[in-house]
């Protein structure tokens, strides 16, 4: 497809992470960018600051006449998420007038294909990991443009441009197998665990789908993973595959992991040698491994050390992502956007090794009725990590309500005993007298409504 050719841009779904991103580097083309999402959000409120427009209402009227009488429908790109139902009023409307419509994935898979794409895929942490990545390259002399799935806090954006840069860094979501529209050079897999039960039958299918991607690595290319995935390679490309870990002996991992002064310290280890006395500018043991993850990356381009540890060091980390709201003497606070048993338990796990003596509470919103009719066991396992449980009903996304599954089939499993089911509205008066030591947020849906109530009130404490 020739972009050059499209005068207009519209994005059904224009406030997701990824489409918004979509819609601000179309924005930076030069193009018209409109969109349609269900609700006014943060995401939304900035694409709107930006002179992108965006319309609430799933109706015929809001779509600009410069769009309805374009002289030719190939002039104008409509872009449709995966999480758009099939009788969306825009969406039809586009359809049975034969305008160009292509999903996320596609056009995301045609802007990078020409250059040095680097894909960072994996159930969890990939956010984290090509968000620094991005903060890498970009503050070294390499440079690099990026299509992030989450807000980074160094930039405040989610799409990083650097045009005279080759470096494409894209966040590869297997969700609807999005990610086999790339054709990396770079091809990085961070975990591999049962997730979008909705779309995949099951755990095998899901490690066979992550092995077709990395088969997709480019000739001449290199595959990075976390050491002890499944992965079945048996591509016609010729490319070198590396391992990492946290701290397990890899191609590369970390030794010499301290807290020094509430910050890790640790060294890097690669094939050719170390970088020693890196500091990690975010809190988590987790993201010492993702820092692993990332520097490894990095390596295979040829960052210089000096490059990547001050990188490590000034990097914020990504909105909702182990984010601290508070830290003072009484109290820590933190934001994650932690939705599957893995990513929870690896958030409460990394806060128990740094505060092993404080009591950790948690108020934790589920995602989706499928999600947590699937994976309830595994729930229940990493919400008995905490010391206290608010559990709060079921954010529905884009499914309807499934009869018999809702958050007591988590609550009835987990074994501490310190817990209760609320409601989000009726939270704050139920927490607003308490003292907590270390308070977690956690969830993908609107419970980080949540955190500005929490801020104001505990802030003073």
């Amino acid at each position: 497809m020739n972009f050059s050719n499209i005068h207009t841009v519209y994005l059904i779904g224009i406030g997701g992470i990824g489409m918004s991103a979509l819609a601000r580097y179309f924005n930076s083309q030069g193009k018209n960018v409109e969109g349609y999402d269900k609700t006014p959000t943060l995401i939304t409120d900035a694409l709107v600051s930006e002179n992108i427009k965006v319309y609430f209402e799933d109706n015929l009227d809001v779509i600009s006449d410069e769009i309805k009488n374009a002289e030719h429908k190939n002039q104008v790109l409509v872009i449709v998420t995966p999480a758009i139902p099939y009788d969306h009023t825009q969406l039809n409307y586009f359809k049975n007038n034969n305008y160009i419509i292509y999903k996320r994935s596609e056009i995301l898979g045609l802007i990078v294909r020409h250059h040095q794409t680097i894909a960072i895929a994996g159930t969890h942490g990939k956010t984290t990991v090509s968000t620094m990545v991005s903060h890498i390259l970009t503050t070294s002399e390499l440079k690099c443009n990026a299509f992030l799935g989450g807000i980074s806090q160094n930039y405040n954006t989610n799409l990083i441009l650097s045009p005279k840069s080759n470096n494409y860094v894209v966040e590869a979501d297997e969700f609807d197998r999005s990610f086999l529209k790339l054709f990396p050079h770079i091809t990085l897999i961070t975990s591999i665990d049962a997730d979008h039960l909705d779309i995949y039958s099951g755990l095998e299918e899901i490690q066979q789908t992550f092995s077709l991607f990395a088969n997709q690595t480019q000739n001449n290319g290199f595959l990075v993973h976390k050491k002890g995935l499944p992965l079945h390679i048996n591509s016609i490309n010729s490319f070198k595959t590396f391992t990492y870990s946290l701290n397990e002996k890899a191609d590369f991992y970390a030794s010499d992991i301290k807290v020094v002064n509430n910050k890790y310290t640790f060294t890097f280890n690669s094939p050719k040698g170390q970088i020693k006395n890196v500091v990690l500018g975010t809190i988590g043991l987790i993201n010492v491994e993702n820092a692993i993850a990332a520097m490894s990356v990095c390596y295979l381009l040829n960052v210089d050390e000096n490059s990547m540890k001050k990188a490590v060091e000034t990097f914020r980390g990504v909105e909702r992502r182990f984010q601290v709201h508070i830290n003072n003497s009484k109290m820590l606070y933190i934001d994650d956007y932690a939705h599957h048993p893995e990513e929870i338990k690896a958030l409460i796990s990394s806060i128990r090794n740094m505060y092993p003596d404080k009591k950790i509470s948690g108020i934790f919103q589920p995602h989706l009725f499928s999600r947590t009719r699937d994976l309830a066991d595994d729930f229940a396992k990493s919400l008995s990590l905490l010391d206290e449980l608010f559990l709060l009903d079921i954010y529905p996304a884009r499914e309807l309500p499934i009869k018999g599954v809702t958050s007591k089939i988590i609550f009835d499993k987990v074994k501490i005993t310190n817990k209760r089911l609320c409601k989000k509205d009726s939270l704050m008066q139920e927490i607003i007298n308490k003292k907590f030591e270390i308070l977690l947020t956690i969830g993908a849906g609107d419970v980080t409504n949540l955190v500005e109530p929490i801020k104001k009130a505990f802030n003073k404490v």
